[in-house]
């Protein structure tokens, strides 16, 4: 009896297996650099969000003639604070964009101790919590 020559159709099971080990492997070497580029994007971000409120925190006081008290904090860019209503022009900002860029509040503090005679706007950093390095680093405005 003859044999006809069958042609090849498919990929075998161990083709199949060094395809998937080697897209394993590539994926392990890059995952961690496109992650640290993720990390120091919030970084960036984090400087021009502080600016953008510490903006708002400027225009209010321009139309209500004073900085936000420490008692409303940053309240006061999204609803007028008792005794200002008049003079209120808000809201300055949406609720949203008093978050940085990790999600976490905006810190408002209206006696500065990074910027004395004005007001602290702190960002905690990826951890949300005091002190830290690189991404969990505090930013405050300039």
């Amino acid at each position: 009896m003859e044999r006809k020559k069958q042609k090849r159709k498919a990929f075998t099971l161990i083709e199949l297996l060094v395809v998937i080990i080697i897209i394993s492997m590539l994926a392990a070497f890059t995952a961690p650099k496109l992650f640290q580029y993720v990390g120091k994007s919030k970084r960036d971000l984090a400087k021009p969000k502080l600016a953008l409120v510490e903006g708002a925190i400027e225009r209010f006081a321009l139309d209500c003639g004073q900085y936000p008290d420490d008692s409303v904090g940053l309240e006061a860019l999204l609803i007028a604070p008792t005794g200002l209503e008049e003079k209120w022009l808000g809201p300055y900002l949406k609720r949203s964009q008093l978050l940085d860029s990790w999600g976490n509040p905006i810190i408002y503090v209206a006696e500065g101790e990074i910027n004395p005679g004005s007001f602290d706007l702190i960002s905690l950093g990826a951890d949300g919590t005091e002190g830290g390095e690189d991404d969990a680093e505090d930013i405050f405005n300039d």
